[in-house]
């Protein structure tokens, strides 16, 4: 006798009812493991990212991650990519390499903005992904369009690197810490600046007497004003010492950097 409170439609005698089939998961890629991967930085954090959180993420298990990523420095790297990629490289000009120099560097920090925790995936890596490498590229050409000397121009494009992720991760870090905010909330640094200049007016005159008289220049200015200070101070310093770091071999340096017979950067 048929269960009375079963109401779904019997088949035909001697056909079989259809199964209902499990929808199927989403192939796993690996560009959706590096979205995952950013996706939980932002949310929780770079610390939060593990291949195992990943995997509780993607609703998989962590062998199946390392079929498309080898292991933690890999992820890195492609976070980076992914990153660099959203930068704007510019056709170097030799009348404005300077402002073109500095450019990338703001659209730089505002991409590690874009994306939390990104800045602190860039500590440490040596970018070698196609995407990391176009960016050095294009520092690299901006520089010698001004004539830097090419150990200069390489030795520039990795330390503006270091400090660009630098600022980038301690602005996260000041994200995620309580100070005139709750944690998480951005920082009232016009609170924040008033606190400093009232703790250093305060400091022992015998001691401390320039950080008293200081008190109001060391506290001026906002995050961009710092920015464009050091980006500015970093560009003096490079078209100032560059002819320090010109060796005899640049010329065969240059000559290396040709493309189909076409001359070098000079």
């Amino acid at each position: 006798m048929p269960d009375r409170r079963d109401n779904r439609p019997r088949p035909p005698l001697g056909m079989r009812a259809p199964r209902t089939q499990p929808p199927r998961k989403t192939r796993l890629t690996t560009e959706r493991i590096v979205d995952a991967a950013m996706s939980l930085m932002a949310s929780d954090g770079y610390d939060a990212v593990s291949m195992r959180s990943l995997a509780r993420e993607l609703e998989t298990g962590p062998a199946s991650l390392y079929t498309h990523v080898a292991n933690r420095e890999e992820l890195d790297q492609l976070v980076l990519e992914r990153v660099v990629a959203e930068v704007p490289l510019p056709e170097p000009d030799p009348e404005r390499w300077q402002e073109q120099v500095k450019q990338l560097l703001r659209d730089i920090l505002d991409a590690y903005r874009n994306h939390p925790g990104s800045a602190r995936a860039a500590m440490g890596t040596i970018p070698t992904s196609e995407g990391g490498i176009a960016g050095a590229e294009s520092m690299i050409a901006l520089c010698l369009a001004g004539g830097i000397a090419p150990q200069a121009a390489a030795w520039f494009c990795d330390f503006t690197s270091l400090y660009v992720g630098a600022v980038a991760y301690e602005q996260s870090i000041w994200a995620e810490r309580e100070n005139t905010t709750i944690a998480g909330e951005p920082a009232d640094h016009e609170a924040l600046d008033k606190q400093l200049t009232s703790y250093f007016e305060d400091l022992p005159h015998d001691r401390f007497p320039l950080m008293r008289a200081f008190a109001q220049v060391m506290t001026t200015g906002d995050l961009t004003d710092r920015f464009e200070f050091a980006i500015d101070v970093m560009l003096a310093g490079l078209v100032a010492s560059s002819g320090s770091y010109r060796r005899d071999d640049d010329a065969e340096v240059l000559a290396a950097a040709s493309l189909d017979g076409q001359p070098g950067p000079s």
